[in-house]
């Protein structure tokens, strides 16, 4: 068990909550902050403490993790009105477990060292599943003592917690990683297409190709879902599609081509048209069934 904390949690969705429920089941003192109190209702029955503001949160937090939707809530919940770094005392640990801008998150940690405060970029990868088994994949950002500090409360809801390098470094690996992701999607949406058009039991292509080369945590986690038509979010298109936007962006600024990833945001924007912004990135599925 973990040295007991104050911790505060800004953003409890399909992820944040599951990682609240990790923190809470090791006694620590949860102070949280949504936007809407009923979506948190069931942490609060857990223990968590809800509060009207992020600034609230700061105030009574050690140590404040946020994980928000876009780089504007986040510039919101630190730099606005009612928000972390006016609110907080010095010593104060803030991690961004958003996935946002490598820029952003070196503004962060730059204004963190002007009021005495520290702070981490650890976005996350592996979805619901992920968070609710506490296996998640954190890629970490910041300064290294920083990070040691803060390793025993990743290791509650993480699986796999890498240090990557200063500010902004846990960002520009998550990019790596929703690019992977981006492009492996539309293989597995492929696959199955095929599959189907061949009149394959698609199931049970699944048992044969899920643990083969073209083993992927997609084709494990997702294809399933995608053959139970279940467009549930473990993670929003809407969101994928903004990190896929700062990937682009990130790209161009080291004139860098992705053409791969330019066919994933196509494919996602056209779906995101057609009203598929709230359903799971499997969804992808129906750009080639519907």
């Amino acid at each position: 068990m973990t040295n007991k904390w104050s911790i505060g949690f800004i953003g409890t969705g399909v992820m944040g909550a599951s990682i609240v429920k990790h923190l809470l089941k090791e006694e620590h003192e949860v102070h949280i902050y949504s936007r809407t109190k009923a979506k948190a209702e069931n942490l609060i029955e857990l223990g968590a403490k809800w509060y009207g503001t992020a600034g609230e949160v700061a105030q009574e937090s050690d140590i404040v993790f946020t994980m928000v939707g876009y780089p504007q809530d986040v510039e919101e919940v630190y730099f606005g009105d009612h928000g972390i770094f006016e609110n907080s005392k010095v010593g104060t640990i803030v991690v961004d477990m958003t996935t946002s801008q490598p820029t952003l998150a070196k503004k962060i940690a730059e204004h963190a060292k002007s009021v005495q405060m520290e702070a981490l970029d650890a976005p996350v990868s592996g979805g619901d599943i992920g968070a609710q088994n506490g296996t998640l994949s954190i890629m970490v950002g910041g300064d290294k003592a920083t990070f040691a500090k803060v390793l025993p409360l990743f290791e509650v809801f993480g699986g796999n917690i890498v240090y990557q390098g200063e500010a902004g470094a846990g960002q520009h690996t998550k990019m790596c990683n929703q690019i992977a992701i981006a492009t492996n999607m539309i293989g597995v949406c492929e696959a199955i297409a095929y599959g189907k058009k061949a009149g394959l039991d698609i199931n049970t292509v699944l048992e044969s190709i899920s643990t083969g080369a073209a083993g992927s945590w997609s084709l494990s986690n997702l294809a399933p879902r995608m053959v139970r038509d279940d467009k549930e979010p473990g993670f929003y298109i809407k969101h994928f599609l903004k990190d896929i936007r700062i990937a682009l962006e990130e790209a161009k600024l080291m004139e860098l081509k992705l053409p791969g990833l330019v066919l994933a945001k196509q494919m996602y924007d056209e779906l995101s048209a057609e009203g598929y912004d709230d359903n799971g990135t499997q969804a992808l599925i129906d750009y080639y069934v519907k």
